[in-house]
Order: C-alpha cells, then structure tokens, then sequence
C-alpha cells in the first residue's frame, strides 16, 4: 500500500475539478495553445514550463465530440490536441483476476482506479503495429499511457473468458483488439 499512497501523494493536493461538464458557454474562438502527442502543452508555439499553470488549464478543459476547449463558466475557446490531452505516467496495480485494482496517475494530477467509470481501451498503433493503451480520466478526456507504463500494463495481460486477451481491473475485463499481442 505504500506504492499506492505515493501515487496518490504526487497528486493535485485536493483533487477537486470544476463543473466544466455543466458549463456550457459562448464559443469564443480558437486559441494558438496546442497538446502534443508527448502529453506537452504550448502557447503560441512555446512550451509551457510552469507546471501549476498547465493543471490550471487542464482542470477547465472539456471535450465535445472530436473537439476540445478551455471553459469557464462565459466563455470557451478552442485548442489542439494531437492524440488525447494527458498522459499516464504512474500505475499501481494490487491483487489479481476479478479482485485487481490498477490505480493510474496522470501528467496532471488525476488519479483514477480502472474500472466502469474509468474503461481502459487499446489501439494498435498503424506503421508499428504496437499496442497503446489510454484510460478515460473524466467527462470525455482520456490519458494514453507512456511507452514504460504500457510495458508495465503489458505484464497484466491474461486471457478472458471468451478466450480474448485483455486486462481485469476494477472487476472489469478491458479486452484487447483482436490481432493484438499475436492473437489470432
């Protein structure tokens, strides 16, 4: 459990986020700030260092459909996201089959416990035909995992009971697409 409380620790202090979901604003337009697909935030082609202000703006961030925006309660402005807008970057997993809890972290400071509200989902990456799993972290807004936490959650791959690969977590089977990790 020390793993764990460490995890949680090197989280947002209170892990508090605004009602963005129930803010629905003007559109204002769109901004020149950008998430790459390294989980990096830039303003006007220039990274943002200050890590306070990256979980500031993440907190008001909201997604609808393909979309995502920065909102406070009057006004919305649009932004670029490469692939989704966190990373996972820290995993506890305790326990094993039906019983496993896998906690994540995010480059944010959200933490989340796999399971029915928090669904892993996987993607064969096209050209490499590598595996990449993402979380989803609140309202619409998912974390890819990165590439040492993905060899990690790698090791928890067992087979379902329909014979399909996959992860249990938070009594939940996350199935793999099918022709990952060389099944047939």
């Amino acid at each position: 459990m020390a793993g764990l409380a460490a995890l949680i620790g090197r989280a947002a202090p209170d892990g508090r986020k605004p009602p963005v979901e129930r803010w629905n604003p003007p559109f204002c337009g769109d901004i020149d700030m950008a998430i790459d697909r390294a989980g990096q935030w830039h303003y006007m082609g220039t990274p943002i260092g200050r890590e306070a202000l990256v979980r500031l703006f993440a907190s008001v961030l909201k997604r609808d459909a393909d979309a995502y925006f920065l909102v406070t309660p009057v006004e919305k402005v649009g932004i670029r996201v490469a692939d989704v807008p966190f990373l996972a970057v820290e995993m506890h997993a305790a326990g094993d089959g039906d019983g496993r809890t896998l906690t994540l972290r995010t480059n944010v400071g959200d933490v989340v416990e796999a399971g029915p509200e928090h669904r892993l989902r996987f993607v064969i990456e096209e050209g490499s035909g590598g595996l990449v799993p993402y979380v989803h972290v609140r309202a619409g807004l998912e974390a890819r995992f990165t590439r040492a936490l993905a060899q990690e959650a790698a090791e928890l791959v067992e087979e379902g009971p329909d014979g399909r690969l996959g992860i249990r977590a938070g009594g939940v089977f996350h199935p793999l697409p099918k022709g990952a990790m060389g099944e047939a």
